[in-house]
């Protein structure tokens, strides 16, 4: 396969130059994985996330006006070092506070500690969220993962305009800690993904075989089964979220339909349509709904669902607000 790279050790690098070269509102720091709003507001509380590379636009698309102020961007599929975290606190402390938000894995959740605890140290407020919204399985025991996977976004975009309505440090950290238990995602595979400078997959699928539960590192699903169809898909994916909210007709939901890196936009079309259709079958009040690549896998084909229960009307207007960030 050929990638259209250059120097692999530097390959995170050159992306995150080529970034800041396509949006002139972006600014980075020589040498690091920081990307950050040039024009940063004072008055307003900054909200800062991150995670490996490999995952974009996660999580430099997401900073701009109304979402994130700042983002870490580490390795592929390693999270940044502590110290760019705690630099980045640094550097957008305006002395309101930052407000952080974490995805679920054990590697995020030590580095961003470290960082946290020495800005805490230099006097700088912090406080964060986790995000856990995977709800697939460990085949090894069947305890729910609760890794920080897609449904992360909805946190970036109504954390990020509470912020930016004014919201205290206080008052992000109810809002997040509230909307964390609010969303859910599911998704699957059709093909693995692979690192660059790597021929070897992360896990091996046969042909016409799908892997459920899969992660946004390459991580293994739960359960492989052969393919039927988008709509049986759909219909397995649906019923487990409905299994876990528990909705009834009438409720409010946001959806996100997510690319994990390589499936073509004509059967992502096909899946979101069979997705709308039972959804709309179940009386659910759909008032919110992205299909795109929000948060993917490098090269890995696949979709995820993600729902997020409106159970506070203000989410819905905060998603719907306009923001500068351009991967949203």
């Amino acid at each position: 396969m050929v990638r259209i790279l250059n120097d692999l050790v530097d390959i995170n690098q050159q992306m995150l130059k080529g970034v800041v070269k396509s949006y002139d509102f972006l600014a980075g720091f020589p040498n690091s994985g920081i990307i950050y709003l040039k024009d940063q507001d004072p008055e307003i509380v900054p909200v800062i996330s991150g995670g490996g590379a490999g995952h974009e636009p996660a999580h430099f698309g997401y900073v701009g006006k109304g979402m994130l102020t700042a983002a870490i961007s580490g390795p592929i599929f390693v999270p940044p070092a502590s110290h760019e975290i705690l630099e980045t606190i640094r550097h957008v402390n305006k002395g309101k506070g930052v407000f952080v938000i974490i995805k679920n894995f054990e590697a995020d959740i030590e580095a961003f500690s470290e960082a946290i605890i020495q800005a805490r140290s230099e006097g700088i407020k912090v406080k964060y969220v986790v995000s856990h919204d995977d709800i697939s399985i460990e085949s090894a025991n069947y305890k729910v993962r609760h890794r920080g996977v897609a449904g992360t976004i909805f946190l970036h975009k109504i954390v990020g305009q509470a912020a930016l309505m004014g919201a205290s440090l206080d008052e992000l950290e109810a809002i997040a800690l509230e909307v964390s238990t609010k969303v859910c995602t599911l998704g699957v595979a059709t093909s693995p993904a692979s690192i660059p400078g790597n021929s070897k997959p992360l896990f091996e699928l046969n042909d016409h075989e799908i892997f459920y539960g899969v992660g946004i590192h390459g991580e293994a699903g739960y359960r492989k089964q052969p393919f039927i169809s988008s709509e049986v898909l759909a219909n397995e994916l649906i019923n487990k979220l409905k299994l876990k909210f528990h909705w009834q007709e009438g409720d409010e939901y946001a959806v996100m339909i997510n690319n994990l890196g390589a499936t073509p936009m004509m059967e992502q079309f096909v899946f979101f349509n069979d997705v709308m259709s039972l959804l709309k079958l179940e009386g659910l009040s759909l008032s919110y709904v992205k299909n795109g690549k929000y948060m993917t896998s490098l090269d890995m084909e696949g979709l995820s669902i993600s729902m997020l229960a409106l159970t506070d009307p203000t989410w819905r207007t905060y998603l719907q607000a306009e923001t500068q960030a351009f991967a949203w």
